[in-house]
């Protein structure tokens, strides 16, 4: 089965049960995120200066604080490079920031060297086209629910919000069901 086939909605699905994603979801230690499009709704506002601001939803800041308080690594790889995006993640705890980045591939191949994990072990949600490699390489990628059709289809799971929009909070929230699935009571 392709992934374009198995790809299921998020806001549709129960809690995880153990098998199919849910199975996957539960022995994720490493959640890596784009940011445009994903932590962002995707626009850009350039002002004389350059790039002036962008805007990050506070649930999805709260989702990496409680995947990291349960012990996953959050990790960002972005092509663009922002001072925005470095000064959110040092608020949020997230140490992993590789920025302006061409080829998403084989920085998460090294980030993943680095941390002693095997591409199994790892998380991704994307939103266009530049993602899709990390995504079909990842044990379980999710794609926003206005991401581009390329990342649709490399997704095992669309989330039902758009990104920017509590997109990444869906993804953490589903992860930490995942992980409270599989313990035992």
């Amino acid at each position: 089965m392709t992934r374009s086939s198995a790809t299921i909605l998020l806001g549709a699905l129960p809690a995880p049960r153990g098998h199919g994603p849910a199975r996957k979801a539960a022995r994720i230690r490493l959640l890596v995120l784009d940011v445009d499009g994903v932590l962002t709704d995707g626009r850009l506002y350039f002002g004389p200066r350059g790039e002036a601001q962008k805007v990050f939803h506070v649930r999805d800041g709260a989702g990496l604080k409680q995947v990291a308080a349960a012990g996953l690594t959050v990790a960002v790889i972005s092509g663009r490079r922002s001072q925005m995006t470095s000064r959110r993640c040092r608020e949020l705890g997230i140490r992993h920031v590789l920025q302006g980045v061409s080829d998403k591939l084989t920085a998460f191949r090294g980030l993943c060297t680095r941390l002693e994990l095997t591409a199994a072990a790892c998380a991704c949600i994307g939103d266009d086209t530049p993602d899709v490699p990390l995504m079909r390489e990842a044990g379980l990628a999710f794609a926003v629910a206005d991401a581009h059709q390329d990342a649709r289809r490399a997704a095992h799971i669309v989330t039902a919000l758009p990104g920017g929009q509590g997109a990444v909070r869906e993804v953490c929230d589903y992860l930490l069901a995942a992980r409270r699935a599989v313990q035992p009571a």
